[in-house]
């Protein structure tokens, strides 16, 4: 297939240049903030809209901060080293999941200590509004023409401009985008909409998140400034992303042991 050539800039206005990449990120932000509003005006849901309000701008801002600082210190530490400013070049590309997760989990403790509700039950509010950032972020990165997938003879296999060797490979994006986006959402937003266990809905998220990442390391070529950790399969991402299934599944154990709903 013929890679869809897409200009990385939506739109200009005079010297600002907006970049799809970086439209993709408030995508994700205002679809997650529509859906918690959603959830907030159902009958005894414990949350407000200046709650939702107040969660969505700190989670922002952990997501942007953490996700940045994240592949500056896991992906690309040489280059912020070289370039103290780079962090701040957003339109350039390159965010962590895992970097945004922390700062995400730093925003939840804050809100934490300004709402006096329970982290864990943040947590479950907030988990089934990842996949929406997760999703729109890798149509970002899809569109960026970045983090291709490896070789392959597949008929849907596409050769990206930005590829130094010109092989058809794995469009790895778009399938991130349907398994870390669209399908994790589907499971955390069915399984949430039954009360359950607090902290449960993150265990899940924890859970499922690990294995839709590492199950696509396997198709996704490895940053050439990392490459393969151990053999030829061990990459940084399935290092980052066993510990959120451990912790996950733990999280999960823990709540349906302890007892009450959130």
């Amino acid at each position: 297939m013929t890679y869809p050539q897409i200009d990385p800039i939506a739109f200009s206005l005079g010297p600002l240049s907006v970049h799809w990449y970086g439209l993709s990120y408030l995508v994700g932000i205002a679809g997650a903030w529509a859906l918690a509003s959603w959830r907030a005006r159902k009958p005894n849901s414990g949350w407000t809209a200046e709650q939702v309000s107040d969660l969505a701008f700190y989670v922002a801002v952990g997501v942007i901060v953490g996700g940045r600082v994240g592949y500056g210190l896991f992906d690309a530490p040489g280059q912020w080293l070289a370039d103290p400013l780079w962090i701040a070049k957003l339109q350039q590309g390159g965010m962590s999941f895992h970097g945004g997760l922390l700062g995400v989990m730093l925003a939840f403790l804050y809100f934490n200590y300004k709402s006096g509700k329970r982290w864990s039950v943040v947590a479950d509010f907030a988990a089934p509004m990842v996949p929406i950032g997760l999703a729109t972020g890798r149509l970002g990165n899809f569109i960026n023409g970045e983090l291709w997938g490896k070789p392959t003879d597949v008929s849907w296999g596409m050769i990206f401009p930005a590829d130094p060797l010109q092989l058809t490979r794995h469009p790895s994006q778009l399938y991130q985008f349907m398994f870390e986006g669209v399908g994790l959402f589907l499971l955390l937003f069915l399984f949430s909409m039954k009360s359950r266990p607090a902290g449960s809905v993150a265990g899940l998220f924890g859970v499922g998140y690990g294995c839709a990442r590492i199950g696509a390391e396997f198709f996704r070529e490895p940053d050439a400034h990392i490459g393969y950790l151990a053999g030829n399969w061990l990459t940084m991402g399935m290092v980052l992303s066993l510990p959120m299934i451990l912790i996950g599944g733990a999280m999960m154990v823990w709540s349906y042991r302890r007892g009450p709903t959130a």
